[in-house]
């Protein structure tokens, strides 16, 4: 649970080695420090920037793609929709250890080293189905008379779109790159298959089990749970504000 993690950053953890102590499962007492050392482990902090990059980009670059995707299937007709509606399906659906294996496989066949640009690639492409179906939701809802107005009174396609239709679909948008970072920050399976010699948070956090997790893991833990919260809450602020 959430907030065993939040107590046990604060858990005055006294055995351990180096600057990495182990942690105990028993509460020794309440202490700040492991705030104040939260940098200590060099190959933690690195593998926490790593994730952050790649889950601030990808979801960047999702949101986008899944809106301009999600918009074209809430309005449009054409040849194809029911594959590409099928192929975000399966998007969602696929067990990520299927997609793990076969991006690696991918990489592989292509002689692509994996590292920072395989991670990449590899989150956009599982993000893409889920902010495609939270905007196409949104999409689907809106009122094609606002439009219509826009360019009757002069405005052309591309000034409506940014006008009228953007403002419009925003909040699906938000909550699509929201989303689309959430898990990517907390994917292990397709990283573990794809980062090569870039480690994750979380593939870090796993091989530390084998020794021992330093309390600096649930002090990140503990901030991103709270930037998380944060963003939320960003996010239904928003959302409230613009017109349904």
């Amino acid at each position: 649970p959430i907030f065993v993690i939040i107590l046990f950053s604060f858990n005055d953890t006294d055995t351990g080695f180096g600057t990495a102590p182990r942690v105990k499962t028993t509460w020794s007492g309440f202490t700040t420090v492991w705030y104040e050392r939260l940098f200590d482990i060099p190959d933690l902090t690195a593998a926490l920037e790593h994730s952050l990059f790649i889950a601030f980009a990808s979801s960047l670059v999702a949101a986008a793609l899944g809106a301009l995707l999600g918009l074209a299937l809430a309005r449009y007709r054409y040849r194809g929709k029911g594959t590409t509606n099928l192929v975000i399906f399966l998007g969602i659906s696929s067990p990520e250890i299927v997609l793990g294996a076969a991006l690696a496989s991918f990489f592989v066949s292509l002689s692509l080293p994996r590292g920072l640009g395989t991670l990449f690639v590899s989150h956009v492409m599982f993000s893409i189905p889920f902010t495609t179906v939270i905007v196409r939701a949104r999409a689907a809802n809106l009122d094609r008379s606002l439009e219509d107005a826009a360019m009757d009174l002069g405005a052309g396609p591309i000034v409506t779109f940014f006008k009228v239709t953007l403002p419009l679909i925003f909040p699906g948008i938000l909550a699509g790159w929201l989303l689309a970072f959430a898990l990517s920050l907390d994917d292990f399976v397709i990283s573990q298959f794809v980062q090569g010699p870039s480690t994750m948070f979380p593939t870090w956090v796993f091989g530390a089990t084998k020794v021992g997790i330093p309390p600096h893991v649930f002090v990140f833990a503990t901030l991103i749970f709270v930037g998380g919260i944060l963003l939320a809450a960003t996010q239904l602020i928003v959302a409230r504000r613009r017109p349904a």
